[in-house]
């Protein structure tokens, strides 16, 4: 009998190129793999005991010849890259048509009519690393209070401000109503907040990001296993990237180290349903920096952490780490990577020594867990539940 899985994505920990990353100019990427070549000596020895170095494609690194976990590497279906992307496709939600993006900037009416709406200008309204847009706007936007508008390679709206100048409540107001005009065919995924702090050569940003999704047109994993009377306790992002559509308790934390704590907490309670964290850090703050060496250790602080989580688990539960998508560090890019997404789950009802192969969708993580909590469901994806269990 299992009662609950907890469900972990390790925000942009991709595992090799998707056979169409070349149209995303993601050819070489390999998140996971790169790091390992590219710092001396490192391992994951907790995830390699799960199996991590066993799932397809690493076969040049050293795997190990026995493994405790089932493991699996997971195509996206999906078009595009993006944390909703993935997050919505791992909950059974696959997505015909991209979100849309804006490598020229947004159109000039729609930045006139957010403009009207916010009382504010605007300025920016360019693809650009956030790091390094405050850097060159920052003093601008602190002396005029015009907001930076900016994107990326994903589909995004993002407004940056200093909290001094925007109160962070204003600037979440006003991701409200970019939010609102932003539908239909200009119909983002986000639209993020990213307040920063400091002064002029100095700017920083904070922890108070707060990203504003769509709403998933579909019932989700998430509206399944909440309907179904059990629990749905969403941690890190997970309750903005769904708009608290299926969550039941939602702890908003900021960084690796809380999403860890908060999670071992929610594990030690009993209750049955589903557990879903996101650990942001691997993403933001390294990845899109091309911080090889700090990736590395956010994955070693995880590894070592792992065992805490494990120690903890109940004999119902599922321990399920994935990812979302890639950010390689180790490329010249600073925008995510379309990549194959690691699959392991651990448990004491999980077989060791087994591995799945590639799975056609991330989509099947969602239906397995339904499967597994006997919840009846029209989600996509396919169940390896069977393959699974001992």
């Amino acid at each position: 009998m299992i009662n609950r899985a907890v469900l972990i994505v390790l925000d942009s920990v991709g595992v090799g190129e998707l056979p169409d990353a070349a149209e995303y100019s993601d050819a070489g990427s390999n998140t996971v793999k790169n790091i390992y070549k590219s710092i001396k000596n490192f391992s994951l020895p907790n995830l390699e005991k799960l199996g991590l170095l066993n799932i397809d494609g690493f076969e040049d690194l050293k795997k190990s010849d026995e493994y405790i976990g089932t493991v699996a590497k997971c195509n996206e279906k999906s078009k595009g890259k993006d944390t909703t992307t993935g997050h919505w496709e791992i909950s059974g939600l696959v997505l015909d048509n991209p979100f849309p993006t804006y490598p020229d900037g947004f159109p000039e009416d729609i930045i006139k009519e957010f403009e009207k709406r916010t009382g504010r200008k605007t300025i920016g309204n360019y693809p650009a690393s956030g790091t390094e847009i405050i850097k060159v706007l920052g003093k601008e936007h602190v002396d005029t209070g015009s907001l930076i508008v900016y994107t990326s390679a994903d589909s995004v709206f993002q407004i940056a401000a200093h909290e001094e100048v925007v109160p962070l409540e204003e600037l979440y107001k006003i991701c409200t109503i970019a939010r609102e005009l932003l539908q239909g065919k200009h119909g983002v995924g986000r639209v993020i907040a990213r307040p920063f702090t400091g002064t002029e050569g100095n700017y920083t940003r904070t922890e108070n990001r707060k990203d504003f999704s769509l709403v998933p047109p579909k019932d989700t994993l998430l509206d399944y296993v909440k309907n179904s009377g059990m629990e749905v306790f969403a941690i890190g992002k997970i309750e903005d990237i769904f708009v608290n559509k299926g969550i039941t308790r939602s702890n908003h934390t900021h960084n690796n180290e809380e999403g860890i704590e908060a999670t071992i907490e929610a594990i030690k309670e009993d209750f049955k349903g589903l557990i879903f964290t996101n650990l942001v850090d691997f993403d933001m703050i390294y990845g899109h920096r091309n911080n090889v060496q700090g990736y590395a250790d956010a994955l070693k602080y995880f590894d070592d952490k792992l065992p805490e989580i494990m120690d903890n688990l109940k004999d119902d539960d599922v321990l399920i780490i994935t990812a979302d998508h890639g950010c390689d560090p180790t490329t010249e890019s600073t925008d995510h990577s379309r990549e194959y997404i690691p699959l392991i789950f651990s448990g004491k009802n999980i077989r060791g020594n087994n591995n799945l192969g590639v799975l056609n969708t991330y989509a099947s993580i969602g239906k397995t867990i339904l499967h597994m909590l006997n919840i009846e469901n029209s989600i996509e994806g396919n169940s390896v539940l069977g393959n699974i269990i001992r």
